[in-house]
């Protein structure tokens, strides 16, 4: 198989109070040689998600180099459409100020929560950022019905940015009702975002959900990597590529299978792929959402 597990690399330590456990969606910038600065989320004793980084040493034996002791962004204030947490989508390298594009929750009454779209400004380095604003950059509308989740976000150009996110189509009684999938939005700024209706990614078969896009792109052509399950199995990893970042062809193997004995107790979910040292790296999590941490494998395709 093209890609080979390099193990667990990092477990929830709970070295602070708002990161008592997961490391869920982790996400790599590159620092240069074999270090990378991770972004990745976890929960305080009330579930409520934040978002923390840690810089990791690549190679045949992962090892964390340094782990901040706080979180770099936290729950938003109360009635904020990050009030219940904020997990991390992206981080986008600009020079006017690096970003990170996050999720926002909300705990719903008639359905278990609400999502929106954050951004946040700083330094992708050094692992501190800021709040743009106290509200969302995308948010429910008329074609974005009920939840927005799963930010992945590439500037292709000065006035060309491209988003791939994970949208809900229907909710409903039971979990088998829900339908995620993946939609698209351009930008001239990477703030005002417009959306195409038409789904890009959409759950197949006996599939309930498609969510947590990838996208590496060179020119025009393009691959995705992405989560999808059913309602009565676990999250599996599976690839799409593009040749025009519009149309997307799947896969119909599966990118790797989880090892069912491990940490990753039968699931892969929530993939990032990333380019350092010359070679292509993927983090990921189990099973649990993030709750046993997160795993590094190195592509040997």
């Amino acid at each position: 198989m093209p890609w080979r597990r390099l193990g667990l690399v990092y477990r929830p330590t709970g070295h602070h109070s708002l990161l008592q456990t997961h490391a869920a969606l982790p996400v790599a910038v590159p620092l240069g040689g074999d270090l990378a600065r991770v972004y990745y989320s976890g929960r305080d004793a009330g579930n409520r998600s934040s978002i923390a980084s840690l810089v990791l040493r690549l190679g045949e034996a992962p090892r964390v180099e340094e782990q901040p002791s706080s979180p770099l962004l936290t729950p938003g204030t109360g009635g904020a459409f990050d009030d219940s947490g904020c997990s991390v989508g992206c981080v986008v390298p600009e020079p006017a100020g690096d970003r990170l594009y996050y999720m926002g929750w909300n705990l719903g009454i008639e359905v278990p929560w609400r999502n929106a779209i954050g951004l946040a400004l700083g330094d992708a380095r050094t692992g501190r950022f800021e709040r743009f604003c106290a509200g969302p950059i995308m948010d429910r509308d008329t074609v974005d019905h009920f939840s927005l989740s799963y930010p992945w976000v590439l500037k292709l150009g000065t006035a060309d940015w491209r988003m791939w996110y994970g949208t809900h189509l229907a909710w409903g009684t039971n979990r088998s009702d829900m339908h995620h999938a993946i939609r698209a939005a351009r930008s001239p700024d990477g703030i005002q975002w417009t959306r195409d209706a038409k789904v890009v990614l959409a759950p197949e078969g006996e599939e309930i959900a498609v969510v947590r896009p990838c996208v590496l792109a060179a020119g025009s052509a393009a691959e995705m990597w992405f989560t999808h399950r059913a309602d009565d199995g676990p999250y599996r990893l599976a690839h799409a590529d593009s040749e025009d970042l519009i149309h997307w062809r799947r896969d119909t193997i599966a990118v790797l299978e989880p090892d069912p004995d491990g940490w990753e107790a039968g699931a892969i979910a929530y993939a990032s792929a990333f380019l350092a040292a010359d070679r292509r790296w993927l983090l990921y999590n189990g099973a649990g959402y993030g709750k046993a941490g997160f795993g590094l494998a190195v592509w040997e395709g």
